[in-house]
């Protein structure tokens, strides 16, 4: 997996937000895209990227939830 070489997070692209390289295309829309039942080929046409870039995204997002702690609220 490239994801190192296709994410990058710059403070002036997109206001930092991970996005795939050499594009605008922040990480969560491709994520959101996905969730909303796009196919990896039509996120690709939309967004004018490619499958590598994708799974890249995909990848990001896998290791970012994994970092995440999560706290359970009092109920």
């Amino acid at each position: 997996m490239q994801k190192k070489t296709r994410i990058i997070i710059d403070s002036k692209i997109m206001g930092g937000k991970p996005v795939i390289k050499g594009t605008r295309v922040p990480v969560q829309m491709i994520v959101g895209a996905m969730a909303g039942g796009m196919t990896i080929e039509e996120v690709c046409k939309e967004y004018r990227i490619t499958i590598e870039d994708v799974h890249a995204a995909l990848a990001y997002a896998t290791e970012v939830l994994a970092e995440e702690k999560v706290h359970a609220l009092p109920g």
